[in-house]
């Protein structure tokens, strides 16, 4: 595969037809070529061990409340808009993609520096967003999302060449340790594991409901757990969960009457702009996929 003259090597295979050895990551964690930003050095350096951390109260009140009030406001779209993706089961609003476009609000917040500045130290570049959207857990209803690693998607799918992209989600209600938080496997973002099995033509949506392709074996999800442990992500409205793209994460459903939503926003280095999918007969949308890989600039405000 060849764009603009280089060769794009596929050094992460997967959606193969049997199974084969995990891949041990070859880039960084915390990219080089660092700038200032608000975490701190410590910070840093927590994150390239566990692959995550968490930020409380990242956010003030006053922010925080016109999010939850425009994700309330998001969620009552009752069109056939595509971006809309609702609960297999119940209909129910599960997810509201590509929001950083959709909403005024949500872009300023990706532009913010508390959140723009920390996505370009760990990626050590300027930053685009990849994707965003809101997700939505009702109570008693809400459906968890199984184990999987965000760059095995991205770069079977997307075509992203290396996890130099992370993850941001932002609590927009209190997260419980029992209304369905993200678990993460700490560590495992060192370790990224091959999926096997072809990816269908125009499946995105359906894995959107529910992931069915690119989820890992049980016997490397239950390797990496006995190995690392399981940590999940709790706290209040306005605290942020950072985590990158290979790390192995999923969540419960939410059986209890409190509902969770997040905002979810991905931010990818210009550096790692998409090539062609690495396991897909096409791209997926850009709604899902962003094409546009134009710098995030914090004076757009």
């Amino acid at each position: 595969m060849t764009v603009t003259g280089r060769t794009t090597e596929d050094r992460y295979p997967t959606r193969l037809p049997h199974a084969t050895d995990l891949v041990a990551r070859a880039d960084p964690t915390v990219w080089p070529g660092r700038r200032p930003g608000p975490f701190t050095v410590t910070d840093l350096a927590g994150f390239d061990r566990n692959g995550y951390l968490v930020v409380k109260n990242m956010l003030g009140d006053s922010e925080m409340t016109s999010l939850q009030a425009e994700a309330a406001r998001l969620a009552d779209d009752s069109t056939d808009d595509p971006r809309v993706i609702r609960e297999k089961r119940s209909g129910a609003v599960r997810s509201v993609f590509q929001v950083h476009r959709t909403s005024t609000l949500i872009a300023a917040l990706v532009r913010n520096p508390a959140v723009l500045d920390r996505a370009r130290q760990i990626l050590g570049s300027e930053v685009y967003v990849h994707q965003s959207r809101i997700n939505f857990m009702p109570g008693f209803t809400g459906q968890g999302f199984y184990w999987h690693s965000d760059f095995e998607t991205w770069h079977a799918e997307d075509g992203l060449p290396a996890p130099r992209a992370v993850s941001m989600s932002l609590a927009l209600s209190t997260n419980f340790p029992y209304n369905g938080g993200l678990m993460v496997i700490p560590g495992s973002h060192r370790t990224f594991v091959p999926c096997i099995g072809e990816t269908p033509a125009d499946h995105y949506q359906a894995s959107l409901r529910e992931q069915e392709i690119g989820v890992p074996a049980r016997h490397d999800i239950e390797r990496l757990a006995r190995t690392h442990g399981i940590d999940q992500f709790t706290g209040p409205a306005g605290s942020a969960l950072w985590f990158d793209s290979n790390i192995l994460h999923g969540s419960g459903s939410n059986i209890t009457p409190f509902p969770r939503s997040n905002v979810f926003v991905v931010f990818n280095s210009v550096e790692n702009t998409p090539v062609e999918p690495f396991a897909a007969l096409a791209r997926r949308p850009d709604y899902v996929a962003e094409r546009d890989f134009t710098p995030l600039d914090d004076r757009r405000r």
